[in-house]
């Protein structure tokens, strides 16, 4: 089977898909790696896919999405990396693949996916929820059945399909409503690309929910998955080999639902850990903290998050400035903020 196998990242989280790219190409030298990303190189940074773990990037402009431009100053920088996975998806499959797998950035494998392509032969579209049994705890309902009521019932960060038939069916769908609607905006029933995907199971036939603990591990399922290391140093989830684990929110953030929700399991320390040192590895230092290309007008003046939602509500706006960045004639609308007394 042909696997193309791409993340969707910016600069700031190179290091974390430099992990991710290094243990695919360590499990399946044999699939083709794609960076897709959401950003522009930094400057004085020297930046080369033939110094990467991956094969090939493919940039947020070259996926043929009516004004780029405007498209991309709607979202934040959370919402445009969701956002591009679905027009990329749909593209993928009419390449020469039989399969296309997403993985976030922060995911890192630690045995073959060899079983999920088994799945692929006679599933379309395979998906992980984020829960895989009732919480038992107050604590835990609220943060982990309560919490993805409204985020969604799967988690994004993996989802596979075959490139024919209902998968591609489903990336042209997710695609179409990821490019209208991929917002973070709870009181419209929207979280980016997550909640859409709660329609898949209907929407669509041959559809997989994938309940093996050993795929999509991460700091809110922990508290139902054993982790241990067997006698042959192999990482287990359960009974299941550990496929693949989610390190969601490194940083406070992380560690405290870490340590809220895996107690006593040294493991899971041990990899949190080993993680951080690699990362920490594949840092570059000419990629500035928190950098992205898109987070300022043209001048360097910072966008503001409610500059952002005024032009995605705002279609008279979207017409007059259809490069809301620019500074100049072809695109002036930090000077229409700054006569609104709104910059």
């Amino acid at each position: 089977m042909k696997v193309l196998c791409f993340s969707s990242f910016s600069f700031s989280y190179l290091n974390r898909a430099r992990v991710l790219y290094q243990s695919l190409r360590r499990h399946h030298p044999d699939w083709h790696l794609v960076a897709l990303m959401t950003d522009e190189v930094p400057a004085g940074f020297a930046f080369d896919v033939a110094d990467e773990p991956f094969d090939e990037v493919v940039w947020h402009n070259e996926l043929g999405i009516d004004n780029v431009e405007g498209w991309l100053f709607k979202h934040d920088i959370v919402e445009i990396c969701t956002a591009v996975k679905g027009p990329f998806l749909a593209e993928a499959t009419r390449r020469d693949f039989d399969a296309v797998i997403y993985l976030d950035p922060d995911t890192c494998l630690f045995n073959p996916l060899s079983p999920l392509l088994e799945l692929l032969e006679h599933h379309d579209i395979v998906l992980t929820p984020h829960l895989l049994e009732p919480e038992k705890e107050l604590g835990a309902i609220i943060d982990n059945e309560i919490c993805p009521m409204w985020a969604g019932i799967f988690n994004l960060g993996f989802v596979a399909i075959r490139t024919t038939g209902e998968g591609a069916r489903f990336a042209q769908w997710w695609s179409d409503r990821l490019l209208e609607f991929c917002h973070d905006a709870p009181a419209k029933g929207l979280f980016v690309d997550q909640k859409w995907c709660d329609h898949v199971p209907v929407f669509f036939d041959k559809v997989k929910i994938l309940k093996d603990p050993g795929y999509n591990t991460a700091s809110w399922n922990i508290n139902q998955r054993r982790i241990t290391v067997d006698d042959m140093g192999n990482v287990r989830s359960n009974d299941s080999l550990l496929r693949f684990w989610h390190f969601t929110k490194l940083g406070p953030l992380g560690d405290t639902m870490t340590r809220r929700y895996a107690k006593d399991q040294i493991v899971v320390y041990e990899l949190w850990r080993w993680y951080r040192a690699q990362v920490a590895a594949a840092t570059s230092k000419g990629i500035p903290d928190r950098y992205w290309a898109f987070n300022q007008f043209a001048d360097g003046t910072p966008i503001q998050r409610s500059h952002r939602l005024l032009y995605r509500e705002r279609v008279d706006l979207q017409k007059a400035f259809p490069d809301p960045f620019g500074t100049g004639p072809s695109g002036e609308f930090s000077a229409w903020l700054r006569a609104e007394g709104l910059l």
